[in-house]
């Protein structure tokens, strides 16, 4: 028994379908009673015809006594031609008219046969007249069909038309993890980030995308140990046995095939002693539906807590309450999300002239959180002090409020990353409602978000959560929201509707300072000559800095000498630094009688006032 292979646990859903998907799910719970016909349109290789068995599989699991009839639309052509030549179309229209649920993939097919059109047209106004759902799918909408007939167009366009389009960067990262593990394939997070950031047309070019890949990666034959051996000859009895009598064959067989896969199979056994046949395809098909959130439920969990993978009761369908308030209890004490680095501190951050705006406003938003500058976007090149800055407003946060972990400080790239495992493990919600728990939210460069489409999507959500909770908002950049391309219009707007505030490249004065700093903390002397020679070197970020004294430290480790502005001048090279000028004393010999005392000056520290002083 295999599990099938088209069903909405395995469709992974992005921006480009979900409003596709949400609709299959819809019609398959409820048929008949919403979107009514359903028609989902789209490129070949997009999953249209995965929603269709999707469809399929979740109607007959809830609905077991419902007939579902699934074909495509070059065999309703060929059917209907048949019928045509037979004089026998009345019956062919009314074995579908009869069925249950009408799938039907391909109507493009009906592309220059109106004699069809019109037939299927009956057809489907029939099936709707009686709440009988209707799904149809096709490669483009109904009006773009080829000499489509007006009765076939106004009946597809009388319930909801819905598309499927090429997949996001996100649900193309989805899918290709999804499409390893099921080829056996080790992917690491780098070479999926770099396949999912590829262009591609259909879900097909995404698998050919992997075909290199596998064809690398050899895994040997798993081996059979005893335990496994013993499983398969009862396998084999369960099969012989299942000859007795055939509605309890089946059942055995499904039995056997759980009990293998580890789950207790009490509910199907009980089903052996019924006197008479039950629907055996729904029982299995609602054991599986109920293992499969158990299983749902065990990934949860591990996520939280490693510990509480094979507790028994994600093996046990009948104790489906007790795993699900076990999952909830564990969500309830998960830790938050990472916090600000301690490592970052307010009193550690040089300010001066090119910083002091920015440093102002965090004051500012530390003062009054979420009142002032809400939110607060910080923007320069990179090297500048921006995350510096803004995880030390995320500290300052945390020690007025008390709590530990209540502010939230993520890098937008790694935003993109945990969401795209959250969709390929099914932990969406879990993975909102951890930031949304937050006190405070700090994402730093989010011009990486720029052209991640469900990310997007997503942390508008997120923000706006924040900002209506009355909660802090730190964004860092290196540009103005405005010029972060393939950011959304409504991003933007809410980015700068908040204070949006430059960090510059450090200036001479801070360049000193900074030095002098970074010197001292790695145990270089350096008089003011140096610094001051330091201070003229053209550097643009912090990050500079800090590389220049590791640079200027090996040097004088290597000559042995201490840093003197020739040991600088000549690692750093650039512009020459005048030196300071000579210091001029003067003393006044012991009663000199030619000399003004009023009008002598020691230790003068500049020659070009002492002369004109002088000719006063």
């Amino acid at each position: 028994m295999t599990e099938p292979r088209e069903t909405f646990d395995r469709f992974v859903v992005g921006a480009n379908n979900r409003l596709a998907a949400a609709a299959a799910r819809a019609v398959a719970e409820s048929p008949g009673s919403t979107y009514n016909p359903l028609f989902i349109y789209g490129a070949h290789g997009l999953g249209k015809s995965h929603l269709l068995g999707a469809v399929a599989d979740l109607a007959t699991a809830l609905w077991p006594e419902l007939e579902v009839r699934r074909e495509d639309g070059a065999h309703f052509v060929a059917g209907h031609a048949a019928s045509v030549a037979a004089g026998s179309v009345d019956a062919f229209l009314g074995s579908y008219t009869h069925a249950g649920m009408l799938l039907l993939d391909n109507v493009h097919a009906l592309e220059g046969h109106p004699s069809a059109q019109l037939a299927l047209a009956r057809v489907i106004d029939a099936l709707v007249e009686h709440n009988t759902q209707v799904v149809l799918v096709a490669d483009r909408l109904p009006s773009g069909i080829a000499e489509v007939e007006d009765a076939l167009s106004q009946t597809l366009s009388q319930g909801l038309l819905v598309d499927v389009a090429p997949p996001d960067y996100e649900t193309r990262a989805v899918i290709l993890q999804r499409m390893a593990t099921e080829a056996g394939l080790e992917l690491t997070p780098d070479v999926v980030q770099d396949l999912a950031a590829r262009e591609y047309r259909d879900i097909d070019e995404l698998r050919a995308a992997l075909a290199p890949i596998a064809s690398r990666q050899h895994r040997p034959a798993p081996q059979l140990d005893a335990g496994e051996f013993d499983s398969f000859l009862s396998d084999v009895q369960v099969v012989v046995q299942q000859q007795v009598e055939s509605w309890r064959g089946r059942l055995r067989e499904a039995i056997a095939f759980w009990q293998a896969e580890g789950y207790r199979t009490a509910v199907l056994e009980r089903a052996l002693d019924l006197p008479r046949a039950p629907d055996v395809a729904g029982l299995t098909a609602t054991f599986t539906a109920a293992v499969e959130h158990l299983r749902n439920l065990e990934r949860q969990a591990r996520q939280v807590d490693p510990s509480l993978v094979g507790h028994a009761v994600f093996r046990d369908p009948e104790r489906m309450p007790e795993a699900e308030d076990l999952v909830e209890h564990a969500l309830t004490g998960a830790l938050p999300t990472k916090g600000p680095s301690p490592a970052f501190a307010r009193d550690a951050f040089e300010v001066g002239a090119s910083n002091q705006l920015a440093v102002h406003a965090a004051d500012a938003v530390v003062a009054e959180p979420a009142r002032r500058y809400n939110p607060l976007v910080l923007y320069g090149p990179s090297g500048v002090g921006k995350t510096h800055l803004a995880n030390a407003i995320g500290n300052a946060l945390m020690q007025q409020g008390g709590a530990a972990g209540a502010v939230a400080y993520v890098n937008s790239q790694q935003l993109v990353d945990e969401l795209i495992e959250a969709v390929h493990t099914g932990n969406v919600d879990r993975w909102r409602a951890r930031y949304r728990s937050a006190s405070a939210l700090i994402v730093d460069d989010i011009q990486f978000l720029g052209g991640k489409e469900r990310t997007q999507e997503e942390f508008f959500g997120i923000f706006n959560a924040m900002i209506e909770g009355g909660k802090q908002v730190v964004l860092t950049s290196d540009r103005v929201p405005a010029d972060i391309t393939d950011l959304e219009a409504r991003l933007r707007s809410r980015f700068e509707g908040g204070l949006v505030v430059p960090i510059q490249s450090p200036d001479r004065v801070l360049r000193e300072r900074l030095f002098a700093r970074f010197l001292a903390e790695a145990g270089r002397a350096a008089d003011e000559d140096v610094l001051r020679l330091l201070g003229e070197h053209p550097v643009q970020s912090v990050r500079e800095i800090i590389g220049v004294v590791t640079r200027l430290g090996a040097a004088a480790d290597l000559y042995g000498k201490p840093l003197t502005v020739d040991l600088v001048r000549a690692e750093l090279g650039g512009p020459a630094v005048e030196p300071r000028p000579p210091r001029i004393s003067a003393a006044v010999p012991a009663g000199d009688p030619f000399l003004d005392h009023e009008r002598v000056v020691f230790d003068w520290p500049d020659a070009g006032a002492r002369l004109v002083e002088e000719m006063r």
